[in-house]
Formats: C-alpha cells, structure tokens, sequence
C-alpha cells in the first residue's frame, strides 16, 4: 500500500485492465442493440452490422488500451534506464 501512496508503483496500469473489460461489455452490448434496433427487429442487415459493430468496437478497445499500456511500458523502462545510471 505504501508504494501506491508514494507513487513508486502505478495504479493506472490496473485500471486499464479493468476498463478495457468494460469496454468489451459495451461493445457486446451495443452490438446487440444494433442487432435488434429498426422497424424490422432482427433482419440480415441488422445482424450483420452488429456483428460489425461488435468486432470494430472489440477492436478498437484493444487498441486504445494497448496504446495506454504502451506508454506506461514506456515509463517504466526509463525508470529502470534512469536508475542505472
């Protein structure tokens, strides 16, 4: 708990994780929604562009989250290099 509260360590990293599971929820969710949305309930359209949605939502999450972590990664091999020296 100390090295949380003297931001030796991240809390960021751990709240990534969390959020990107979130957003995963989400995009299932809205792809869903997408599925069964319209005048004509669940059609091949419909279907097809939830399952497009669900994907590019899926995709798109991953993406964002990794290039969050990315940077966090990037932090933390200058602190090593940085203490190196």
């Amino acid at each position: 708990m100390k090295s949380v509260f003297t931001f030796d360590s991240m809390l960021t990293p751990k709240i990534i994780t969390f959020v990107y599971w979130l957003m995963l929820f989400g995009a299932i969710v809205g792809g869903i929604t997408v599925m069964f949305s319209g005048y004509g309930g669940l059609t091949a359209a419909t279907f097809f562009a939830g399952i497009a949605t669900m994907v590019g939502s899926a995709i798109g999450a991953r993406i964002w989250c990794e290039l969050l972590i990315v940077l966090f990664k990037i932090h933390e091999n200058l602190r090593l290099l940085a203490d190196k020296s």
